[in-house]
């Protein structure tokens, strides 16, 4: 028989998102080595619906409703379909892990995957500025509670060394732990190099919420009249950025354009001179990545988990207050030639495939040899 291996996960196509589309590629690739695939994920669609993508089955998961409701829901998905398996990997540590814990499921090994921090994102949903390393050292009550989930699991994944070392630093008694990057992956196989518009043409990708800081990118644009700006995405900060731009009087150089994917988000890149990430904080931009694949220049916080290899054609810069927002995407406009020529320089790749193949030997390590099924 081959592995099984559950992917627990809290968002999943056609939702837009890092997470969902790292889980339906994981997926795939995992299904073309022979792994017996099945992914749970929250969904607006009927409590429990089963949807067959290719050759694996997704179970969705009712999400409306509080978070116990939607915990109890989930956990009675885990006993009904991940029971029985060799592996179960939780793609979030509160939506996906708490459920997971109290499903009390005791035959599969439990991995939990951390491409970010839940309780930093409500602390900057409420409001704070700092950024991870400097909140987690000041944040006892929450390091105990994410302590207490993460000793439940038998290993956790990090994407970046960055994350990995914070927690090392503050976190005692961690679960057996590695990095597995993300995937630099595109299907452009010989970018272009970009060459700027005027206005010159800006552009972000991700989810409308505080740590992305788009409220100061919003008051960086008033000091740069020759620029546009696309937003793409939604969120629960769409009706304040709305209206923020209406204030500052930005309403015929930004435009805001719901989440996109596949070809149309090509066309996006194109389309675009620079894509600028100003978050507090980005441990491990997936969108970053493949706007770097396709040869689109990145202006991105200088606090991210990014190794350097992965970065290398992108520019870090501190991008916390709106006057150094601006001053980095000056600097971009007026060295754009040096940095479109450097985005569209062969990047060091990382396919899907290699990604799915660190997973695939960390299951094997994992699984008790006497337990391990090999894969057809």
């Amino acid at each position: 028989m081959s592995l099984q291996i559950v992917l627990a996960t809290g968002i999943y196509p056609p939702d837009i998102g890092g997470p969902a589309t790292y889980v339906e590629h994981l997926a795939k690739e995992l299904t073309a080595k022979g792994i017996d695939v099945t992914v749970v994920t929250y969904a607006m669609s009927a409590d429990g619906e089963k949807r067959t993508a290719q050759r694996w089955q997704v179970v969705g998961v009712g999400k409306w409703g509080g978070p116990l409701l939607r915990w109890l829901r989930y956990m009675r998905a885990l006993k009904r379909h991940a029971g029985d398996a060799d592996v179960v990997v939780a793609f979030s540590s509160i939506s996906v892990g708490v459920p997971m814990i109290m499903a009390h499921l005791k035959k599969p090994k439990k991995i939990l995957r951390l491409g970010g921090d839940f309780f930093w994102e409500r602390y900057t949903d409420c409001g704070g500025m700092l950024g991870l390393r400097a909140w987690t050292a000041q944040s006892g009550l929450h390091r105990r509670i994410m302590g207490a989930i993460l000793r439940r699991f038998d290993h956790v994944v990090f994407s970046t060394r960055f994350q990995e070392e914070l927690y090392e630093e503050f976190y005692s008694l961690l679960p057996r732990h590695s990095v597995i990057e993300n995937a630099l992956a595109t299907t452009i196989q010989h970018p272009t190099s970009h060459i700027s518009h005027s206005p010159f043409r800006l552009l972000f990708v991700g989810r409308f919420v505080r740590f992305k800081n788009l409220e100061h990118l919003l008051l960086a644009m008033t000091q740069l009249p020759q620029t546009s700006l696309t937003l793409v995405g939604d969120g629960p900060r769409r009706e304040r950025l709305t209206a923020l731009v209406t204030a500052l009087n930005l309403r015929s150089r930004v435009q805001f354009v719901p989440p996109t994917r596949g070809a149309d988000k090509e066309r996006l890149f194109a389309e675009h001179d620079l894509l600028v990430l100003p978050s507090i904080t980005e441990i491990s931009p997936h969108i970053a990545l493949e706007a770097r694949g396709a040869g689109l220049p990145v202006l991105l916080t200088g606090e991210t988990g990014l190794s350097e290899r992965l970065t290398h054609g992108m520019l870090l810069r501190p991008l916390l207050l709106p006057r150094q927002i601006a001053d980095a995407m000056r600097e971009a406009i007026d060295n754009y030639d040096t940095l479109a020529r450097n985005a569209s320089s062969p990047h060091p790749g990382r396919s899907w495939s290699s990604l799915a193949e660190e997973w695939f030997s960390l299951a094997e390590t994992v699984i008790p040899s006497a337990d391990r099924r090999v894969a057809d």
